[in-house]
């Protein structure tokens, strides 16, 4: 068997890799990667990959079996890019992709969504085996907010009392890392997505309690966080999307109780006092 991440340098793609070692020989993967001399230190073999190269990714994915396929992170730009892999592993024999979406992608009101239903419906008339893994959030995205917040003395956000199913990188990585090696899957869709929602007050007052500190969360107007955003130095659409992302987990688009992440990983997610204590290990 020969397996093939794309995106393999990127947060998710390595933690994915990693957790492939510990079930097949880093023999039977493949890194696929813009710059493959950044998957050095992955200990597998690395190819040049990049989603909008449709030739040289078809020379890429030959030999290949399993190829997972990370959505890219250039918004926008997705579905065409998602697009040109699917085809050059069609060309190149691939047996099965397994593709990493967004959680209820079908209905999801998120702006992100879109992207992910053309990507899931090029997918399913390719006529190549798949599965698709619904990520949800990573709690990594509102975890990356903690420095502002001690900073700052308050988290912010717009999501209300939204409970945000949220689960870490390391957790999705896993799940996909079982399907990827696992019997079963052909034709699944799985909604992954932590065991435990919390709402973003819940986050700050766990940061408090660990840090000693009074972090108040502070609930925010949209357009309000997106300009405090956008001060922080992010750009105007990237801070408008974030703070619209909240405002949709306020509405409960961020919240699934199915608990199929945890099944697939044999274990509970980690669990949020878990998470922001290695957030503030850092």
């Amino acid at each position: 068997m020969t397996i093939a991440v794309t995106g393999a340098t990127g947060q998710l793609g390595r933690l994915v890799i990693e957790a492939l070692k510990t079930k097949v020989p880093a023999s039977e993967i493949v890194a696929l990667a813009r710059s493959p001399e950044k998957a050095a230190d992955l200990g597998v073999s690395a190819r040049a990959a990049d989603y909008t190269a449709p030739e040289a990714l078809e020379q890429a994915l030959q030999g290949v079996e399993t190829l997972l396929l990370i959505s890219s992170n250039e918004i926008g730009q997705r579905a065409v890019q998602h697009a040109n892999v699917i085809a050059a592993a069609k060309a190149a024999g691939v047996g099965r992709i397994v593709y990493t979406s967004l959680l209820h992608a079908d209905r999801s009101p998120l702006s992100l969504a879109g992207e992910h239903r053309e990507t899931e419906a090029a997918l399913k008339s390719s006529g190549l085996a798949h599965s698709i893994l619904r990520n949800g959030w990573y709690a990594e995205n509102h975890l990356g907010s903690i420095p502002a917040a001690l900073a700052g003395g308050a988290f912010l956000g717009s999501a209300g009392e939204g409970r945000i199913s949220a689960a870490t990188r390391e957790d999705f990585a896993e799940a996909a890392a079982v399907v990827l090696t696992g019997e079963g899957h052909e034709g699944k869709t799985y909604e992954l997505a932590g065991d435990e929602g919390f709402t973003l007050a819940d986050l700050a007052a766990e940061l408090s309690r660990q840090t000693g500190r009074d972090i108040p969360y502070r609930n925010l107007p949209e357009a309000e966080y997106a300009a405090i955003l956008q001060g922080a130095g992010l750009p105007a659409p990237l801070a408008e999307a974030i703070a619209g992302w909240d405002g949709d987990a306020a509405q409960g688009a961020l919240q699934e109780d199915g608990r199929a992440l945890s099944r697939l990983i044999g274990r509970p997610t980690t669990p949020l006092r878990e998470a922001v204590a290695a957030a503030l290990a850092g």
